[in-house]
């Protein structure tokens, strides 16, 4: 791999960010609420941070990692400040866009699938070649000489007002009321047409701890019934 591969390949803290562990109680404030280790330096490229170490890093770079179906993620609007994301599958939780940090092996794709992550053989969208920043690393690491994390110059819109840009309010309002009443946890990112998007979601099988709709609530208030008239009962 030449010089300029190896500077490709990635920023010197993308390895230990996905190989960090995360979720534990930090050892140096675990008398303390909210010590949970979920935060990481990108300039220290050290362990996981709680909450209280971050003022020893004031004016650093850092990233905020959640949970998903066990899985580490984190934002779309966070990481890709730092590197491109392009070719990943994105996902929508809790109504923003993230990324997976590493692979999410599945052996057995779902019926009709015709595109699998390159690295892990994960479902996906037939647009993306990989399903996390770990699987796109180890394409790089191939010698893919179309695949860079690189951040590549951005129009003076700028690349984190791109991510909402291009979706109007009507279907972003769409895709939210889809996300807080269809789905729990995870959703297939749409496309430029929502309806065809779904499709592929139901091809791809990839609908994640799907929940029953809650049922309406009946209103008393409002309801037209009314009582019927007494009988008097037969003498």
């Amino acid at each position: 791999v030449s010089q300029v591969r190896k500077d490709e390949i990635g920023p010197a803290w993308l390895k230990p960010l996905l190989k960090a562990s995360y979720f534990h109680t930090c050892a140096l404030h675990a008398d303390s609420n909210k010590s949970e280790c979920n935060m990481y330096c990108l300039d220290c490229m050290g362990t996981a941070l709680c909450s209280y170490c971050l003022i020893k890093h004031k004016d650093h770079r850092l990233v905020q990692i959640r949970r998903s179906s066990y899985h580490n993620v984190v934002r779309v609007n966070e990481i890709q400040r730092y590197i491109d994301i392009s070719c990943i599958q994105t996902y929508i939780i809790n109504s923003a866009k993230i990324v997976f940090l590493n692979e999410r092996p599945q052996p057995r794709p779902g019926k009709g699938v015709t595109n699998t992550c390159e690295i892990c053989a994960r479902s996906l969208l037939d647009s993306f070649r990989f399903c996390s920043l770990g699987c796109k690393l180890n394409g790089i690491r191939r010698g893919d000489e179309e695949l860079t994390f690189a951040v590549k110059a951005k129009t003076n819109q700028g690349f984190e007002n791109s991510d909402e840009s291009s979706t109007t309010p009507k279907k972003k309002q769409r895709r939210d009321d889809r996300v807080m009443f269809g789905f729990r946890h995870l959703n297939i990112e749409e496309g430029t047409d929502g309806e065809e998007a779904e499709e592929e979601e139901a091809n791809l099988h990839m609908i994640y701890s799907m929940s029953p709709d809650t049922p309406p609530i009946y209103n008393h208030r409002n309801s037209s019934r009314r009582k019927g008239i007494p009988h008097r009962a037969p003498f």
